[in-house]
């Protein structure tokens, strides 16, 4: 408010001295306020121009924060499935057929539940079965075992599975690499 009140009373000092003022003097200060008003109003137009771009710039990182929420907020819980989809798989590698058929299905039959659970929410398997090249993106190499089976590079054994949600790795799986015997 006193900015407005203080505009008020330099226009009324202003008056005065148009009054007071020959003609060219009088053109002298309009000129000299018209310039000053100019300024104002260039400036003016540049902080609205910075804050226009703020805002866009503001709006840009809420819709990407937003989208990066969508489509990675469910991590923390996929990593810690993953080590009870681990022990369904362990379970079922040990599992005795003739013991306990309907026990070994019912594991069975929840890991595959599990798995096409993940799977709805963009998670895979990163490939690292044997004879697979070793990508350090995406195995993380345990051992390095001398073998003229395989290629130099490629893996040997997997000892833990990876897993990607949608493009990003959430564990990368735990392998044996092959290098070229002594």
């Amino acid at each position: 408010m006193s900015d407005v009140n203080g505009t008020e009373e330099r226009l009324a000092e202003a008056a005065v001295e148009q009054a007071e003022a020959t003609p060219d003097e009088r053109i002298g200060m309009l000129e000299e306020a018209l310039a000053a008003k100019e300024q104002e109003a260039r400036e003016n137009w540049d902080r609205f121009l910075r804050e226009r771009a703020d805002l866009e710039n503001f709006r840009k990182r809420a819709s990407r924060e937003k989208e990066e929420l969508l489509n990675y907020g469910v991590k923390s819980l996929v990593e810690e499935v993953l080590p009870v989809v681990d022990n369904l798989e362990r379970a079922l590698d040990h599992a005795n057929e003739d013991g306990l058929p309907a026990l070994v299905e019912g594991v069975r039959m929840t890991h595959t539940l599990l798995m096409s659970a993940l799977k709805k929410f963009g998670v895979s398997v990163v490939e690292g079965g044997s004879g697979t090249p070793f990508d350090p993106a995406f195995h993380q190499a345990m051992s390095q075992v001398p073998t003229g089976d395989y290629p130099a590079n490629a893996i040997v054994q997997e000892f833990q599975k990876g897993y990607l949600l949608k493009d990003r790795l959430v564990r990368p799986a735990m392998v044996s690499v092959a290098c070229a015997p002594k």
